[in-house]
């Protein structure tokens, strides 16, 4: 995912599940699919063998990431029709995952089960990350600076994970508590320059908090392996068109954050406290209720905030020519809710595990 020198490149990269269309329990199917699509760029392994992960190719507007998306769901999902199973775009399995006895067989992931098992366990989860690219890694540091006090409301238009064991959480993104129990799962500081976070990385490995650095799994972060800024804090998006909104969103951030260092004004002050409280308030109510703003540390809606971001980075998206996208795609969430409201909805509506997993294959495939 390489950035071109003339424009702000983004991708995507989803994690999907595969669950059986009667119990709703997770299929071990992952090896199988991806058998079938060895053949086609994009599709990958994931920790637990009733995942799947997908990668879109390097982008540089809305229309052809779009593209990308819609082309790689539908991929997976057709790949599933002589499988047994249904791809599912849930930040958690609905009726219960296996363990670590659906982990998929990679000395990476057994390596990571022998550290962490507890914690391996359960982190059969889904997300949506987002890369951008950027020109060199000690701007990546200046832009996660930056973009650090956004985190909790792109995770709050993402939440999509409400329903987990059988049961309504709580919580609108249940998969970021889970996330969050790794220990360098939290959001990224204030460093000066790449010597300063790759210093960080170091004391991680040090003790042990990760096994290499691709397990630092801070919420936003320098990518290991692209040129690029990742931004790992959302949920795998209900459709296409959601995942859509966080990677413009997220792309505007990381242009606007590179439009400040390059003109030399400084991040507002953001305390850590104030930020990792929004992340709390995202994950508990998504975009239906309060929020924390992350420059005063005040609860206002959720919705306030999303319209602060819109501010923020105004400019960059009316640069980037995503304007109207971003707004009608925001218009589209408040008409039809994130995706945890939509599958409460759909939980409400349906007495059978069939009818929650049919539900949620429909959502995973729309245009």
């Amino acid at each position: 995912m390489a950035p071109t020198d003339e424009l702000v490149t983004f991708g995507v990269e989803e994690e999907f599940l595969l669950l059986d269309p009667r119990h709703g329990r997770p299929v071990p199917a992952a090896p199988a699919l991806l058998d079938k699509l060895r053949d086609h760029a994009g599709p990958r392994a994931e920790l637990m063998r009733y995942q799947v992960e997908t990668a879109t190719a390097v982008c540089t507007d809305a229309a052809g990431l779009l593209a990308e998306l819609t082309r790689l769901r539908r991929l997976v999902i057709a790949g599933t029709r002589s499988l047994g199973c249904s791809v599912v775009a849930s930040g958690t399995a609905p009726f219960g995952a296996p363990g670590l006895s659906a982990l998929t067989d990679v000395p990476r992931y057994h390596g990571l089960a022998l550290r962490h098992p507890a914690l391996t366990a359960v982190s059969g989860v889904c997300g949506c990350h987002v890369h951008v690219g950027v020109p060199s890694r000690d701007l990546g540091v200046q832009v996660l600076a930056r973009i650090r006090p956004w985190l909790a409301t792109l995770l709050a238009i993402s939440a999509n994970s409400p329903v987990a064991d059988g049961r309504d959480t709580g919580w609108a993104s249940h998969r970021y508590g889970l996330a969050t129990r790794w220990p360098t799962a939290r959001p990224p500081g204030v460093w000066r320059n790449a010597a300063e976070y790759d210093h960080v990385v170091r004391e991680f490995l040090a003790r042990g908090a990760a096994m290499d650095e691709r397990c630092v799994y801070l919420l936003a972060r320098l990518s290991p392996v692209y040129p690029t800024v990742e931004v790992r804090v959302a949920d795998v998006c209900p459709d296409a068109a959601t995942a859509l909104l966080v990677a413009v969103l997220v792309r505007g951030l990381v242009a606007t954050a590179l439009a400040q260092v390059r003109a030399g004004v400084p991040p507002l002050p953001s305390p850590r406290p104030w930020i990792t409280t929004g992340l709390l308030a995202a994950a508990r109510y998504g975009l239906d209720g309060p929020g924390v703003d992350p420059f005063t540390g005040r609860g206002v809606p959720a919705w306030q905030l999303v319209a602060a971001l819109m501010d923020h980075a105004g400019k960059a998206l009316a640069d980037l020519g995503d304007t109207a996208t971003a707004h009608d795609l925001l218009h589209r969430v408040r008409v039809l809710g994130t995706g945890a409201e939509q599958q409460r909805r759909l939980w409400a509506g349906t007495a059978t595990a069939a009818g929650m997993v049919s539900g949620l294959t429909a959502m995973t495939g729309a245009g």
